[in-house]
């Protein structure tokens, strides 16, 4: 592997990506892929911060689509994200990374609270810090508390893992003719609502100027690769030029 373009990253991982090819809850081997990966990409010299969605378990928006009290399932979706972080915490551990979990709500038996130094601590000590629980708010995702923690802990970059390589200007699945980009700026992607992250998110990156990454985290070693500055993705910048690549081919939407 090459030398990292960054020092300190965060990982930002949906819960759905721990199913594999299940149709819901976890798939232990494939965690335990996905562990292998993140501790070769910690071999390279990162610093690593994880945070992982909880869709594969219960996600708080359908809840309250379904008739539940928005905030009420927004606690349950934060909840999910706990079970995820402690599973991957496990595969982690069992490969020996040294690993912690940080939960944005308090439960002290089974993890850390969220505190900033002590994570700080941490990342030094050489350990990933997994943090869970979102922001510990309702009417904030993961994504948000990605965005978040990555400027708390003064990570270089956020790294978005999707079941696709990148961002695209429209729909793959409906239209072939779809275009990835290389790369393109928060303004674009907020403007033309191309749902990279939410907005709160896109906008949290822009203002503190954190670039973000999308790639696909199914493809097997492809989350080291794109870590260290290879393989294909798609890089959110500030007033960059947008760039397409017509040559790629379309596997889906992010």
């Amino acid at each position: 592997m090459t030398t990292p373009r960054y020092k300190r990253v965060m990982l930002k991982l949906s819960g759905e990506v721990l199913m594999g090819d299940r149709q819901f809850g976890i798939d232990p081997a494939f965690v335990a892929k996905l562990a292998r990966d993140v501790k070769a990409a910690k071999e390279t010299g990162l610093e690593i911060c994880l945070v992982i969605g909880g869709g594969n378990i219960f996600r708080g928006m359908a809840g309250a689509a379904a008739g539940m009290d928005r905030a009420q399932a927004d606690y349950m979706g934060m909840l999910a994200t706990v079970m995820n972080a402690l599973a991957m915490q496990n595969a982690l551990e069992q490969l020996g990374v040294h690993t912690r979990v940080q939960s944005a709500i308090q439960m002290d038996q089974v993890c850390e609270p969220v505190i900033r130094r002590r994570a700080e601590r941490h990342l030094e000590k050489d350990r990933v810090v997994i943090f869970a629980a979102g922001v510990g708010s309702p009417y904030f995702t993961t994504d948000s508390g990605a965005a978040l923690r990555a400027a708390e802990m003064k990570c270089d970059a956020l790294f978005k893992g999707t079941s696709v390589d990148g961002v695209y200007d429209s729909d793959p699945k409906t239209n072939p003719d779809a275009v990835r980009y290389d790369s393109i700026s928060y303004d674009q992607v907020l403007g033309d609502n191309l749902k990279v992250m939410d907005a709160a998110a896109i906008a949290l990156c822009r203002d503190n100027g954190i670039p973000i990454v999308v790639f696909n985290i199914r493809e097997d070693g492809n989350l080291a690769r794109v870590l260290t500055g290879e393989g294909v993705s798609t890089v959110v910048v500030p007033k960059a030029k947008t760039t397409e690549n017509t040559k790629g081919q379309a596997h889906g939407r992010v």
